[in-house]
């Protein structure tokens, strides 16, 4: 059993004079992100009567700041320096090394011997073993060939590069030479710095999007499904999230009228995210979202596990301040139904309802439009 719970702090929160800043971090991500991260910043000071104060500039503020960052902030000791105390400070989270952040905590090493990074807590895998897919994590290439010969056993495997996001950066290998070719590609040190994720292959997927957010007084949960789209260049990438929002935490959103696999789907998010609070010291995030994948194993067995978690903005981030935003203009509003949506292409209609946060051609992606849709719930 895991023993590594938060120590308990004083909740001292940001106050009614701070701001709210975008906090790019070392990568201030591609063109398309930047925008959008600005305007749900501003929205997020909106809904908390805060001054919006755009990207954070070193050395600027004489005032208590509200973060938007757009990674987790993966170190104590920058927290600190930020002002960050609590989940009060930031739409995100908190994490003590940078890998816990990332989906390398998803799944356990492949033996007690393989390499581990500091602050590994081997407990977390045994912790969440009922709630993910058969899988290892390895920061060696010698431990992902071992990992990957032992998850062939149970069919095929999908290979993926942790930092990678929206689906990129992933392969499904089939056999030993396959494994081999694939690591051979691969950047030892980005192995070793981040770590590489293999677990079984699942066909016919669907993926599910679990999460609690929680800003000022307001705490909304929420499940739903995402939706896969081609990018410019052909390839299948993240297009959205349909999510159904309940006022209120984990209970409330159970309380729905939710599917037998949407409740699967919120029980092993829920799983996961004590996991994470009781093995790893000092976490903690106001903005929590898990990935869930539920397919076909071979043979025909259905099988769903979470694939990571995201302690950041992220996809779905507009649909969740989209939902925030209903339940703060109607008190007596318990449930609402908002969509994200990413497009590529500049001949691509949205749908009429859709509010658009950014559209045009991004440096690295081409033209791209990205909106979000509120519907009531029922």
């Amino acid at each position: 059993m895991c023993n590594h719970g938060r120590k308990e702090t004083e909740t001292l929160g940001t106050g009614t004079d701070a701001v709210v800043v975008v906090y790019p971090g070392r990568d201030p991500g591609p063109e398309h992100e930047r925008i959008t991260h600005q305007e749900l910043a501003r929205r997020i000071a909106r809904l908390q009567n805060l001054e919006f104060g755009g990207e954070y500039v070193p050395g600027k503020y004489h005032r208590p700041l509200y973060l938007v960052p757009r990674e987790s902030i993966t170190t104590l000791s920058e927290a600190q320096k930020l002002g960050i105390n609590d989940e009060q400070d930031l739409f995100g989270g908190v994490v003590p090394y940078p890998f816990v952040a990332s989906k390398a905590i998803s799944h356990p090493l492949v033996s007690a011997s393989a390499t581990a990074p500091e602050g590994w807590v081997r407990d977390f895998a045994e912790e969440v073993r009922d709630a993910v897919l058969p899988g290892f994590t390895a920061f060696s290439l010698a431990d992902a060939y071992t990992a990957g010969l032992r998850l062939l056993d149970l069919g095929p495997v999908r290979v993926k590069t942790v930092r990678a996001t929206a689906g990129r950066g992933q392969a499904r290998i089939s056999t030993s030479d396959e494994l081999s070719h694939y690591l051979d590609c691969q950047d030892q040190s980005e192995i070793a710095n981040h770590g590489l994720v293999l677990e079984q292959h699942l066909e016919d997927l669907t993926t599910f999007s679990v999460g609690q957010v929680r800003l000022g007084k307001l705490t909304v949960s929420y499940y739903g499904t995402q939706r896969l789209t081609r990018d410019n260049s052909g390839e299948e990438v993240y297009g959205g999230s349909d999510l159904t929002v309940a006022r209120g935490n984990f209970d409330a959103l159970l309380a729905l009228d939710l599917a037998a696999d949407a409740k699967l789907a919120v029980a092993q998010a829920q799983q996961y995210d004590r996991a994470a609070n009781t093995c790893y010291q000092d976490f903690f995030a106001s903005r929590r979202n898990y990935d869930i994948a539920r397919g076909a194993a071979p043979g025909g067995d259905t099988r769903s596990g979470v694939l990571e978690q995201s302690w950041r903005i992220g996809g779905a981030s507009s649909a969740e301040i989209a939902a925030l935003e209903a339940f703060q203009a109607d008190p007596s509003l318990a449930a609402i139904c908002t969509s994200s949506l990413e497009v590529f292409g500049a001949h691509v209609q949205v749908p009429p309802e859709a509010e658009i946060l950014y559209q045009g051609e991004d440096p690295d992606l081409g033209y791209m439009t990205k909106c979000v849709i509120t519907r009531p719930y029922g």
